[in-house]
């Protein structure tokens, strides 16, 4: 598969058999310009959303793709998704709601995308998510967890690939923290932009990816 940073929490996901998949999408220009990439105007096939916020939510997507939101199993062009409940926040989301964890087995690998994730997983949670290939996370913390937290997350998941997401950027205006404290004394790979992994070539030990945004 092929996997692509457009920006935010936002990746583009290419399957070996052409199958696309966004992950929240953003609004661009949302919370007053606080989100500064460009609009979107890549297909897909597939659109998950994790909340609805507006930096998270667009359901302007050409391609008239399925759009996938919440909890529970589904099979949607050969590509399996399953979508758990966790919070925004430490509060249960009484700050700011419920957000969406997706698992899905693309090409046989197992990717997750944590969304907007505000607390630490359990470890109900972590044998529930249960295998993980590839991890997107955010790591610029405030309104998600922190680059600490997340660490502690990646941890215990043990995936083979760390992908961060939801950082300070030159397109993001948020007062969140660069990648920098996260990938601190860490195995780093640095893509300008996208990647293209197998199943087979999945590094033995956990690595992150550090994507810049094509947006």
């Amino acid at each position: 598969m092929k996997i692509r940073f457009l920006g935010h929490s936002s990746f583009l996901i290419t399957s070996e058999k052409g199958v696309k998949i966004i992950t929240d999408p953003y609004k661009a220009g949302c919370f007053g310009g606080g989100i500064k990439y460009a609009p979107i105007n890549e297909e897909a096939d597939i659109v998950t959303i994790s909340h609805e916020h507006d930096d998270h939510n667009s359901t302007e997507i050409s391609g008239n793709p399925t759009f996938v939101r919440g909890v529970g199993a589904k099979q949607l062009k050969g590509i399996e998704i399953n979508g758990f409940e966790v919070f925004h926040d430490e509060c249960g989301g009484a700050e700011r709601g419920k957000n969406t964890v997706f698992k899905m087995n693309i090409d046989g690998v197992s990717v997750v995308h944590l969304g907007d994730i505000g607390h630490q997983l359990s470890d109900e949670e972590i044998q529930r998510i249960g295998k993980v290939d590839i991890l997107f996370i955010p790591v610029g913390g405030y309104f998600t967890i922190d680059a600490t937290t997340a660490e502690s997350i990646a941890a215990k998941l043990m995936p083979r690939i760390i992908v961060p997401m939801h950082f300070k950027t030159k397109g993001c205006g948020f007062p969140i923290a660069p990648v920098d404290d996260y990938i601190k004394n860490k195995e780093v790979k640095t893509c300008d932009g996208e990647f293209e992994i197998t199943k087979e070539n999945l590094p033995e030990k956990m690595m992150t990816y550090v994507l810049n945004p094509t947006k």
